[in-house]
C-alpha cells in the first residue's frame, strides 16, 4: 500500500473561500493504485509553509508519495516549484517533462507549467496544475510507473527491466 499525503497551494482555499477540487480529484485518480491518503492540507501559495509542510509529509509522516497541486504556473504568487527543488535530493525531470508533452497535446497552456518532480529521503514529490483536469491528465500519464518508482526509492533490487 503506497502512502499518500496530498498538499493543495492556494490563498483562498486556506482561508476557506475556495473548494478545494483539485485536491479531490487527486484522492479519486489514486485510488486505481494500491494506495492511501495519509495526510491532506491545504496551504497558501508561501514557500516557506510549502518547505515546512513537504518536509512534515517525509521527515515525520514518512508518507511515500507527496502530490500537491496548485502554484506551478507563472502567476506572482507561483512558488511551488521553487520551494519543492529547495527541499529535494533529487530531481526527477523525466516525469515533468512527460506531464508537460502529454498536457501539449491538449492545450498550449502546458508549455508554461514549471512543475517539478523528485525525491526527499524515500518519498516521491510530484508538483501537480491547479485545475481538476489538469491532476486527471498530469497523474494518467504518471500511473503506470508510478508503483515502480516508489519501490526503487525505497530500495528495491528488483530489475527494471526483464530480458
Amino acid at each position: 500500500m503506497i502512502t499518500v499525503g496530498i498538499l493543495t497551494m492556494s490563498d483562498k482555499g486556506s482561508r476557506g473561500e475556495r473548494e478545494d477540487l483539485s485536491g479531490k480529484e487527486i484522492e479519486k485518480v489514486i485510488k486505481k493504485l494500491p494506495a492511501e491518503v495519509r495526510a491532506y492540507e491545504i496551504i497558501p501559495d508561501e514557500a516557506n509553509i510549502i518547505k515546512s509542510k513537504i518536509k512534515e509529509f517525509v521527515d515525520k509522516k514518512k508518507l511515500d508519495l507527496i502530490l500537491t497541486t496548485g502554484g506551478t504556473g507563472v502567476s506572482p504568487r507561483d512558488v511551488t516549484p521553487e520551494a519543492t527543488r529547495e527541499v529535494i535530493e533529487k530531481e526527477l525531470p523525466g516525469m515533468s517533462e512527460a506531464m508537460r508533452a502529454e498536457s501539449l497535446k491538449k492545450t498550449p497552456n502546458a508549455m508554461i507549467s514549471r512543475a517539478v518532480c523528485g525525491i526527499r529521503k524515500r518519498s516521491l514529490i510530484i508538483n501537480l496544475p491547479g485545475s481538476p483536469k489538469a491532476v486527471r491528465e498530469n497523474l494518467a500519464v504518471l500511473l503506470p510507473a508510478l508503483s515502480h518508482a516508489i519501490e526503487k526509492i525505497k530500495g528495491s533490487q528488483e530489475e527494471c527491466g526483464k530480458a
